[in-house]
């Protein structure tokens, strides 16, 4: 008969406040450089050896995931909360984007990793941002606002294709994106009637 696992014992306080430092310094070395990054600076950075980096995180995609995770998770609930706090669906649509970029587009790991999936589940970061861009989407639709053939698909891939945008730019200041930004909502505007391409 099968039995449910014993429950996992708490970390003792110092082992937490090392789990915390690695979390902390991988969030940091990875927004600079990607999920390239070679472990060995993240244990440097958060002053542990390598085997303690190891006990807690077991592989390198171990820790990535568990940073990635965290990104997104306060990515998706930070976009949420800026669009619910306006009624206006085209505000919303745009103080979406606007938060998005100028929040998460300077984390390297969070775009690659968005880049690559940004088309649907199962992964967590399309997982936990796509319903926010289909409830987006809706209410734009709904207002008049966002032309009728957009799909939730396309805000999620303009996501994915400003995210990179932003960080090319990087050097060169904000309103460099935010021009492409401008661009790319005005070409989603209902006023547009030629209809998109579909194959």
């Amino acid at each position: 008969m099968a039995t449910d696992p014993p429950p996992r014992r708490p970390l003792r306080a110092d082992a937490e406040r090392n789990r915390a430092a690695i979390i902390e310094a991988a969030a940091e070395v990875l927004a600079e450089q990607g999920s390239a990054v070679d472990v060995r600076e993240i244990a440097q950075r958060s002053g542990v050896g390598m085997g303690t980096l190891y006990r807690h995180f077991p592989t390198k995609e171990d820790l990535l995931e568990e940073v990635l995770d965290r990104e997104f998770t306060a990515w998706a609930g930070a976009a949420r909360e800026a669009a619910d706090t306006t009624d206006d669906p085209k505000a919303a649509l745009e103080g979406f984007y606007e938060h998005a970029l100028a929040t998460q587009a300077c984390h390297r790991a969070v775009v690659e990793a968005y880049g690559h999936n940004w088309s649907g589940p199962p992964l967590d970061c399309a997982r936990l941002l796509h319903p926010v861009l289909d409830d987006l989407r809706t209410r734009a639709q709904d207002a008049g606002v966002l032309r009728a053939d957009a799909t939730t698909t396309d805000l999620a891939l303009l996501l994915a294709t400003l995210s990179h945008t932003a960080q090319l730019v990087a050097d060169h200041g904000a309103w460099v994106w935010r021009r492409q930004l401008r661009i790319a909502l005005d070409g989603l505007s209902a006023a547009h009637g030629t209809p998109l391409p579909t194959t």
